[in-house]
């Protein structure tokens, strides 16, 4: 009998997946990771995402199961992989997603290295998403039957030894369907709301996070009008704006201006009209395939450079650094370096990559 251990988030969407694997007769153990403590991001103890209520509602669901339940302490982990290099991207100048690297070097990563060393056969999450094994021998990974729910974009970064070794027992559910299931079997986090924002900065404040807790405070500088080429005002930090925004800037005009680029060198914020943020192009870099080894040919593709986007057609064109054009087939929005592009071919994960400047 194979064993699993299974992440338990606390919320019902692992707890159920841990009663499926139990169902289809794996050997299932829970674990939870405790990724940071409250007073280090100013939760409650009642936060999301590994905090102590969610220990204990993970713990709850393994004790109705009946099968095993421990905590993983990987804060200094989680700091090191995630909060820092959320703040070190936000210092550059970029606007980062870090979901992606807490699935990259923690929920595929760290965790995975745990359950091996204690041995388990594979590891398996609340995802949704599906992993196919392709008559070729290769692994491959698909969006979720519940499209409204599918978190493919964010899993673009898992190796083929990753998706060998791991479960998504959600895949070809919707939502609806995980909360009767675990109402049917009486889970006391059943009707539990589904995490938001970035867990470790739920109030949404990001700035305040960033010069709070990781010293990152960029300086003052100039607001300029692309139209123009005037200074029309100062802003308050390189960190504090992002892409397409319009709110927040302090700035009186006759139209409706936009963050439409961020020039780290010059320290300056290029605002505009909403024409000017659209793109026909962008460069990824930092890449990873799962329908093959390499990109080693232009490859058409559907394309999505923001998780709630929608996908585009674009061409993808291998260049000599190891970074990757994308070619849009009509302009888009606000494509921000540090953001993810995830490319797909019908509901497969071709790759992605990071958006550059």
């Amino acid at each position: 009998m194979e064993r699993v251990l299974c992440a338990m988030s606390g919320g019902v969407d692992s707890a159920v997946a841990a009663l499926l694997l139990q169902q289809q007769g794996y050997a299932v153990s829970g674990a939870t990771m405790r990724l940071f403590s409250e007073t280090d991001v100013l939760l409650p103890s009642d936060g999301t995402c590994g905090s102590l209520s969610d220990c204990a509602d993970a713990a709850a669901v393994c004790a109705r199961l009946s099968i095993p339940h421990c905590i993983f302490s990987f804060q200094e982990d989680f700091r090191r992989e995630v909060i820092e290099r959320f703040g070190a991207a936000y210092a550059q100048g970029e606007t980062p997603n870090p979901c992606i690297d807490c699935n990259r070097y923690m929920k595929f990563g760290r965790f995975m290295q745990e359950a091996r060393a204690l041995g388990f056969d594979r590891i398996a999450t609340g995802h949704y998403a599906r992993i196919e094994k392709a008559p070729s021998g290769r692994y491959i990974l698909k969006k979720a039957v519940d499209v409204g729910k599918d978190q493919s974009y964010v899993l673009y970064s898992l190796s083929q030894d990753t998706l060998a070794h791991t479960l998504f027992p959600l895949g070809t559910l919707s939502k609806a369907e995980i909360r009767e299931i675990a109402q049917a079997h009486q889970f006391t986090n059943a009707h539990k709301p589904d995490s938001q924002d970035i867990c470790f900065v739920p109030d949404g404040d990001y700035a305040a996070f960033l010069e709070d807790k990781l010293s990152v405070s960029l300086p003052c500088g100039d607001f300029v009008r692309t139209d123009t080429g005037r200074v029309v005002g100062r802003h308050k930090g390189l960190h504090r704006y992002t892409i397409g925004q319009r709110k927040g800037l302090g700035i009186a005009a006759e139209k409706p201006l936009y963050v439409v680029q961020k020039d780290r060198s010059e320290n300056r914020v290029f605002l505009g009209d909403n024409a000017e943020l659209f793109r026909d192009s962008l460069r990824a870099g930092d890449c990873n395939w799962i329908a093959f080894d390499t990109l080693d040919a232009p490859c058409r593709v559907t394309a999505r450079a923001r998780y709630n986007q929608k996908e585009t057609p674009a061409t993808i064109t291998p260049l000599e650094s190891g970074d990757v054009h994308v070619q849009f087939d009509t302009p888009q929005r606000a494509v921000t370096p540090g953001q993810a592009v995830v490319f797909y071919d019908g509901d497969t994960v071709v790759g992605g990559g990071t958006i550059l400047p």
